[in-house]
């Protein structure tokens, strides 16, 4: 592509200020397949601006170099155009997890992963929505965490010094042993199914994989037009130590405790408050009183290389 109709947007201070050295290697591949203009984001949403504004000036391939954080932003900001106005979007993955780039079939190393983009092929992929009982919208590209692994997500934030696998790891643990508290939710699939039940987690996937090496749902295809559930009922804290490893290995499905299952809406109200996190980034934390969403599937919404 033309130079002028590349953007590369960076979150330098993914992977704990990282990042940026790593995408001094890249500026060579970049000028081999004719270059592209540089943008780097400085504060939360930046990056949603800033691909804005690339849309507004026709550009059209945005690549994303970060973490899951920065990608949810980029494609936050296509989203908000109409569909014949949204470019593609490339990943390098630069950051802690980078489950969507996992998701995607990413190579993990960046200089890989940027040649993977010039040299790829596009095709589309599905980006869900959710939307809160105060009429806040946010899209997001991977997964959304209720309950337990919203908690993960919370804590993570709060290690500084660890980051990665490890990171989660150690936030998870932390989670099993200070916020075991299941949550009641009336839930309806599709406007038909009506199921009400006590979870500890509901994880809604496009993508299978999040907190940088958690299979999920393994099974979960971006481009399937579908999206799923995976829930937690109400289990001891032994039994969610003895489920880690399963969800480690993606072999948790088959677990009596969890459920499964496909939609393409769903609506949760709950008994009490939500916590929610959308790709890995807060959506409502310990002083949201957030008690009612809906979420629903935009199937085909988003062009990408890979």
């Amino acid at each position: 592509m033309n130079k002028s109709k590349v953007i590369f947007i960076i979150n330098p201070n993914a992977n704990m200020g990282q990042a940026w050295r790593q995408a001094a290697d890249l500026r060579p591949i970049m000028q081999e397949f004719g270059g592209a203009d540089w943008a780097g984001s400085v504060y939360p949403t930046h990056a949603i601006e800033l691909t804005q504004k690339a849309v507004e000036d026709g550009y059209e391939l945005i690549i994303a170099g970060g973490g899951d954080g920065t990608v949810h932003e980029v494609v936050n900001g296509i989203m908000s155009f109409p569909e014949e106005k949204r470019p593609a979007l490339g990943v390098v993955p630069l950051g802690s997890g980078n489950d969507f780039s996992y998701s995607i079939g990413m190579e993990s190393e960046p200089w890989k992963a940027l040649r993977q983009i010039f040299n790829g092929q596009e095709r589309r992929i599905d980006i869900g929505e959710i939307e809160d009982d105060t009429g806040r919208r946010e899209y997001f590209d991977n997964t959304i965490g209720i309950g337990f692994d919203a908690i993960v997500t919370i804590h993570s934030h709060q290690m500084p010094i660890v980051r990665g696998f490890l990171m989660y790891l150690l936030a998870v643990l932390k989670t099993i042993f200070i916020n075991h508290n299941p949550i009641g939710m009336d839930i309806t699939i599709d406007g038909q199914t009506n199921w009400q039940d006590q979870l500890l987690m509901l994880t809604l996937c496009n993508g299978g994989r999040e907190g940088g090496g958690f299979l999920i749902y393994p099974p979960a295809e971006l481009g399937d037009g579908l999206l799923h559930y995976v829930a937690v009922q109400n289990v001891s804290r032994l039994i969610m130590l003895r489920l880690l490893p399963a969800f480690m290995q993606g072999s948790h499905l088959s677990h009596p405790k969890i459920k499964t299952g496909d939609f393409k809406t769903i609506s949760i109200d709950a008994d009490r408050s939500l916590f929610i996190h959308l790709d890995g980034e807060v959506f409502s934390g310990f002083a949201s009183n957030l008690k009612k969403i809906t979420v629903k599937l935009h199937p085909s919404a988003l062009r990408v290389y890979s």
